[in-house]
């Protein structure tokens, strides 16, 4: 499954918000860590497994790895 995510980085609170826009679902991810040399994508990738019940390995950036519009894939 392939989502779409806007990344909010140092965000007072870590939370998943699905959003729907039209068609179209996207999850805004709040974390705490900055985006400095992946530390904040590390951090969303950590709250979406536990979002969806899975674990860390099978989650991945698929594309927007130094963007806040990301899309990840769920294995």
């Amino acid at each position: 499954m392939k989502i779409n995510v806007q990344a909010k980085p140092n965000s007072n609170e870590e939370k998943v918000e699905k959003i729907i826009i039209g068609d179209q679902e996207i999850y805004r991810v709040s974390v705490k860590e900055p985006p400095v040399q992946g530390k904040a994508n590390a951090a969303i990738m950590k709250l979406l497994a536990d979002y969806f019940n899975v674990s860390q390995s099978n989650i991945k950036i698929i594309s927007g790895y130094t963007s806040r519009h990301k899309i990840i894939e769920i294995f």
